[in-house]
Parts: C-alpha cells; structure tokens; sequence
C-alpha cells in the first residue's frame, strides 16, 4: 500500500481540529497509541498497539517534493506480548512513541492530531493512494489542508517521531 504524507509541528490541536470541520473533515476515533520501532536494515518497522489491539507496521518513505510517499505493509499481531518480546530480543528496540492521536478523515485523506508524550503536539496528515494509481492527484487535497491549517512546505518534517525523540 502506498500514502503520501506530510508531518508537522501544531501550536494548536483545538484549531486545528476545527479548521479541519470547515473542510469537511470529521473526526473517527480518538487512539492511544505506543509505536515500538526495532532495528532493521532498510525502512522501519514498528509494532503499534491501539485500543486494545495491535499490528506489525513495515514502511520506507521516499520523497516527493515537500511530501513524502510511504509504502508499507500492516499484518495484524495476535499476540503483541510475545511478538514483542521476541523481536526485541531478536532485532533490538530503538524506541517507544506513546501518543493520543484524534483521527479525522475526508475521501482518501486522513488527518491525524497527535499528542506525543515528550515531543508536543502534531499533526500528519496521510492520502492512501489506490494500487495503481498516481500519488499527484491526491497532492491538490493535501496542499489544500496544509494551507489551512498555516502549514508551509518549510514546516514539514521528514523524520519519524522516535527520530526527533532521538536529537532531544
């Protein structure tokens, strides 16, 4: 699966969430969520436990102008305990990200307003791009969040969240 995708800092989350109602957007679900990240050759690979549940996230970016386009892969974890204990004792843990993130959608678009424990607050917004389709006819709806929300392409960030944990 692929999304094109863009991070960035938020001042405001409150704003920001009714800035995103004005567009259309409407919020899902509210997740708690802990990203933990091993050690792995190429990409990034995370096991992300939300509400009860959990996954295997396998991603690599690459960018695409001032936004970034992500391919990845989700497999469902059935048992995140010993899934996680065994990948850490195999790969090695590089970090943990704890975050309460507001989920906000609109067509193929997703807004996520994230509180990151020790990092501040975020916003990301992530266009799921169909199999087979062009990345670039999804950028004219995330360029028009980005604006409305005061974000400038110089605002962007290109790094993970545990990347930023890292140089703090």
């Amino acid at each position: 699966m692929k999304n094109l995708e863009a991070k960035f800092r938020l001042d405001d989350l409150g704003r920001a969430h009714d800035a995103a109602i004005t567009l259309g957007y409407e919020q899902r679900a509210i997740l708690t969520q802990r990203d933990t990240f091993f050690r792995v050759n190429n990409g990034k690979l995370k096991m992300r436990e939300e509400n009860g549940a959990a996954g295997l996230v396998y991603y690599h970016r690459d960018q695409s102008g001032a936004l970034m386009l992500s391919n990845y892969e989700i497999v469902p974890v059935n048992d995140p305990e010993k899934t996680l204990a065994i990948l850490s004792g195999a790969l090695g843990t590089l970090a943990i990200v704890d975050k309460v993130r507001a989920l906000m959608t609109r067509d193929n678009v997703r807004l996520h307003l994230d509180r990151v424990a020790t990092l501040g607050n975020f916003g990301e917004i992530e266009a799921v791009i169909a199999d087979g389709d062009d990345p670039e006819r999804s950028r004219g709806a995330v360029d028009e969040l980005l604006a409305t929300l005061g974000v400038a392409s110089t605002d962007l960030i290109a790094v993970s969240y545990f990347e930023l944990l890292a140089r703090t």
